[in-house]
């Protein structure tokens, strides 16, 4: 038998109170399928957005659920960081699937899903022309995801940071083999997009958040591997993005940057609001150094057929010269005998 999660009891007290209603129970029995806001609990729960609220803010200051914001949005999940949020995940555990109320509320949260499933085919439809012409400039998709896989392979598995997720693909990719994953992207539309992939790809447990990519909110020094995939060209200052980036990065932990090398393709700059056209070697593994990293990895992604296409496709992996502290711990043992 698996040994039960231990918590205080101020923690267990607070919990028991948090949860002992009946709606309370109900909506840490949804969020432990995944994340939800406000609007896709009163649609589920048919409850008013007032009373909803209300009963999120208890279990939120209980510290049973973490709240983040997504422009007017907000968006709530169990809180995995802390002993309230493993609480409110055994509860939930305890729950009988079968209870004719979580089954009817089971059903409600897959038409929200698939809701959002049918709005993510609706904005795809809408760029589909822009996004396939620009996709053609470069090696496929496949080939580019492949390259990040095997660079990703290497190093500690604990924490991923994807930047600039848009439509949740590296993430698809490579959060299973984490035990933590999260998105972050300043588009809120982006963000559905994701969301409506992640929960089809059974992957409702990632996080996702709206963002800064210039003032992350995390802390400093959480994430083993971070990846900025295609975001660098449409930033006005790309090095400080990667310093941000590079924050994030636990002692040993590696940074994967993919973007387009140096070209001359200026109608980039007006029809998709490219910012740089392109990134050259010495800049990205400049940047690397200024902020202690490593330059490990410069590559070129060609396709199956040894073709990169009219711009140029390249990816760096930069790795913090930090070493972990068990690696630090077992480099002093061995000086020592």
């Amino acid at each position: 038998m698996r040994q039960p999660t231990m918590v205080s009891s101020d923690v267990l007290l607070a919990g028991l109170r948090a949860a002992g209603e009946e709606t309370r129970l109900r909506i840490l029995a949804l969020l432990s399928e995944g994340e939800l806001s406000v609007s896709d609990l009163t649609d589920i729960l048919g409850q008013s957005q007032p009373r909803i609220s209300r009963h999120l803010k208890l279990l939120t200051e209980a510290g049973l659920v973490r709240r983040s914001r997504e422009g007017a949005w907000a968006f709530f999940r169990l809180d995995e960081t802390g002993a309230g949020g493993a609480f409110a995940a055994s509860l939930a555990a305890w729950l009988d699937p079968r209870d004719p109320v979580l089954a009817a509320d089971r059903e409600r949260l897959s038409a929200v899903r698939m809701s959002r499933a049918e709005a993510a085919q609706g904005y795809f439809a809408s760029v589909a022309r822009d996004w396939d012409r620009l996709r053609s400039l470069h090696v496929p998709d496949e080939a580019v995801e492949a390259a990040v896989e095997a660079a990703a392979r290497e190093g500690a598995r604990g924490a991923f940071l994807d930047l600039g997720t848009g439509t949740g693909r590296m993430l698809e990719r490579i959060a299973p083999t984490f035990g933590r994953a999260v998105g972050v992207d300043a588009n809120h539309a982006m963000l559905a997009v994701a969301r409506a992939n992640l929960e089809k790809a059974g992957l409702s447990r990632v996080e996702l958040r709206q963002g800064d990519i210039y003032a992350l909110p995390f802390t400093r020094g959480s994430f083993d591997l971070v990846v900025i995939h295609q975001v660098l060209h449409f930033l006005d200052d790309p090095g400080r993005a990667v310093r941000e980036a590079a924050a994030m990065l636990s002692p040993g932990g590696r940074l994967i940057v993919v973007d387009f090398a140096p070209h001359e393709m200026e109608f980039l700059r007006a029809e998709h609001a490219h910012r740089r056209l392109g990134f050259s070697k010495a800049q990205i593994s400049g940047w690397f150094s200024e902020v202690g990293l490593n330059c490990d990895l410069s590559e070129e992604i060609k396709s199956a057929g040894g073709v990169s296409g009219q711009l140029t496709v390249m990816l760096w992996r930069g790795q913090d010269r930090r070493k972990p502290a068990e690696q630090s711990l077992r480099q002093t043992n061995l000086e020592v005998a």
